[in-house]
């Protein structure tokens, strides 16, 4: 029996990476013009498309926003799976545990004191401003995160989730002071940044962006050893060597990078980090972080793609706000997961 799943999750991970590839096809071909996929071809290997206008709907446009999503969806769901593991809370994510109304507070903070938005701020500031808003979303997200650690070990699983709760009703609560007291232009700014979009991501900003997950997301896999030990307990782990400080420090610095990043760039993104390691860990039915790290890298980064495309109401001018549409597919994932399994906790046994 073991000897066939470790057959098919290989490929089952294959499976998922030509899902990625097939929804990203998707993502570059549909819009309100639909471009054939022999075309989105040839602009993407240096030619001539049909129509010359396509190759700018595709290059400056439809591209680095499927870029922007598939790093946002990886990133938002290896940092959903390191949270719920690190607290052993199957309910814990970017969202819910208040970090991502952390990073919102540190976008706040530069977005409300110059005046506009998170995006085009970071377009105006360069380089500078690339890493500067990555950082002020990085350090909102790591206060809270930091803040969630130091109650973990002295509450239960409901009263950790709701004090991550109340530390993101206090995050938010500053931010509608700060918003009180701001100019309308400032305002308007960032509760258009607040629905959430990939596609305000420029180049530019990919350059600093794409870099800073992917350095994130190495340190989640080489983490995932930790991660299996942590899984089984503190003691377990020291037992086998594993320096628990440490680890634990490694693993929050790359979640709040991760929920920092995303939601610096794109806006506060709900139920990615949350859903995708529970469909994960029921797909390939395990535990083991070697095999969930990769499988929410690629799930993440469908579902992620596939919101974007249903907020973009394909064929039409209007768009959705994407927030919006992530918890639209979140919530019954996550009420299917909480039905499925009499003992949710029991996710996070076994191998």
């Amino acid at each position: 029996m073991d000897s066939e799943r470790l057959k098919i999750r290989p490929m089952r991970l294959l499976a998922l990476l030509v899902g990625l590839l097939a929804v990203f096809t998707l993502s570059l071909m549909l819009g309100s013009v639909r471009i054939p996929p022999v075309d989105i071809f040839t602009i993407l290997m240096g030619g001539e498309p049909t129509k010359a206008t396509w190759s700018i709907i595709v290059l400056r446009f439809r591209l680095p926003k499927a870029l922007t999503a598939t790093l946002a969806g990886s990133a938002l769901a290896v940092a959903g799976l390191q949270m719920q593991t690190l607290f052993r809370n199957p309910l814990a994510g970017p969202f819910v545990l208040g970090i991502s109304s952390g990073a919102s507070l540190g976008v706040a903070l530069v977005v409300l004191s110059v005046g506009t938005s998170a995006t085009g701020l970071i377009a105006t500031l360069g380089l500078f401003g690339n890493f500067g808003i990555i950082i002020a979303a990085t350090l909102g997200s790591a206060v809270v995160l930091f803040a969630v650690m130091l109650v973990a070990h002295r509450v239960n699983t409901m009263t950790l989730l709701i004090l991550g709760l109340l530390f993101g009703y206090a995050a938010t609560a500053v931010v509608s002071i700060l918003l009180f007291f701001a100019i309308a232009e400032r305002i308007q700014a960032y509760i258009a940044w607040t629905f959430g979009s990939f596609g305000g991501v420029t180049w530019s900003q990919l350059y600093v962006l794409a870099p800073t997950i992917l350095i994130a997301l190495l340190i989640a896999w080489l983490s995932a050893k930790p991660l299996n030990a942590l899984l089984l307990g503190e003691a377990y782990a020291r037992s086998l060597g594993l320096t628990v400080r440490r680890a634990r420090l490694t693993i929050l610095l790359s979640a709040s990078i991760l929920a920092g990043a995303v939601t610096a760039f794109c806006g506060p993104i709900a139920f990615i980090g949350v859903a995708v390691p529970h469909l994960c860990r029921s797909l390939f039915n395990t535990s083991d972080h070697r095999v969930l790290v990769p499988a929410t890298i690629l799930m993440g980064s469908i579902t992620a793609l596939l919101a974007d495309l249903i907020a973009q109401l394909p064929g039409s001018n209007t768009v959705l706000p994407l927030s919006a549409v992530t918890a639209l597919i979140g919530t019954p994932i996550v009420a299917w997961v909480i039905l499925r399994r009499r003992n949710l906790q029991a996710s996070f046994g076994g191998t």
